[in-house]
């Protein structure tokens, strides 16, 4: 296996291609904005059973799902030992002898994802790395602290060294129809961000209708999101193939109106390999090979990676291993 194809390259969008400036809040295209229901879901229902590679093919996807993951520890109990741990997963995310038979050489997670507070030490764990550490803010998950608090939130990570920032956007702002609010909002959370990388959470759990969610696509790229991530995982409902499907199509009409690429995220309950190589096969469907690579495509995840792991043993070996031997931390 050619290790080229699926070793990844950890830079942000903005330097790989044009980064996504936004453009003044066109309420017209809102508007326009449709969601057919039973269309999606019919197409969701599709996607597992239309796309299956195995062999050899199918360990080369799992390895750029690999690539793919923000490896993430957003627990109450967070330590320092358990980010290091987990930055040191990142750096080294399946076992060298698998690594070694496979072909496979400089394979790293997308990036790490930890709250604020362990900004710093995640940052100094991937010293050297190039994997970006991402930091989730204004006021994760529920973001209901005041305006002023989200933006020096975002400020104060920025300063700590994150070059990504995962903001939750306001849902009342959506469920009211107060596209102007949210657009605002979206634009001065960027505005903090400076250089470094903003995924929007949408919440879409939280979002009433997949209209909603259509909508609130379309007013994060206008606002200059550097990505469109389905949730923030601690919602009863997380990612999932319907609501993926009208993200990533508000993405292509976005892409076919301004020429900017703006990436996705699916994050929360994706926990199976077999579910990242439908995720992947629905993103290179919709929009194309440039969005299965890193700089446009992440899983937010923590599980997910022993699994493929776990199916990466099994190619090499033939033999399923207990779950154990592949501990994220």
């Amino acid at each position: 296996m050619d290790s080229k194809t699926t070793t990844a390259t950890h830079q942000l969008p903005q330097a790989l291609e044009p980064r996504n400036p936004g453009m003044d809040l066109d309420l017209d295209w809102v508007a326009r904005a449709r969601a057919n229901r039973s269309a999606i879901e019919r197409r969701a229902a599709s996607l597992p059973g239309r796309r299956s590679v195995k062999k050899d093919y199918q360990a080369a996807w799992l390895l750029k799902a690999i690539s793919c993951i923000d490896l993430t520890t957003l627990a109450g109990d967070d330590t320092e030992g358990r980010v290091r741990r987990l930055c040191a997963k990142a750096r080294q995310p399946v076992r060298a002898d698998l690594l070694a038979a496979l072909g496979v050489e400089g394979l790293t997670t997308g990036a790490v994802c930890v709250y604020h507070d362990m900004v710093e030490c995640a940052v100094d764990a991937l010293q050297g790395s190039g994997i970006p550490v991402a930091a989730v803010s204004t006021g994760f998950p529920a973001g209901l602290s005041p305006f002023h608090l989200r933006v020096a939130e975002i400020e104060e990570s920025v300063r700590a060294g994150a070059s990504e920032i995962d903001i939750v956007i306001s849902r009342r702002h959506v469920l009211t129809g107060n596209w102007q609010a949210l657009y605002d909002e979206m634009r001065a959370f960027r505005a903090a961000c400076g250089d470094a990388h903003v995924k929007a959470i949408l919440a879409t759990g939280e979002l009433g209708t997949l209209q909603n969610v259509a909508r609130a696509s379309l007013i994060c790229m206008m606002a200059g999101a550097d990505f469109i991530k389905t949730s923030t995982g601690k919602e009863s409902v997380n990612a999932t193939l319907p609501v993926t499907l009208v993200m990533v199509r508000a993405i292509r009409e976005f892409f076919d109106e301004t020429g900017y690429r703006v990436g996705y995220k699916p994050a929360g309950g994706i926990s199976k390999a077999k579910d990242a190589l439908t995720y992947l096969a629905l993103m290179k469907d919709e929009l194309g090979h440039p969005w299965v690579q890193p700089d446009l495509f992440r899983f937010g995840a923590s599980s997910l990676l022993g699994d493929i792991e776990r199916q990466l043993e099994h190619h090499v070996t033939g033999t399923y291993s207990a779950s154990w031997r592949h501990a994220l931390s």
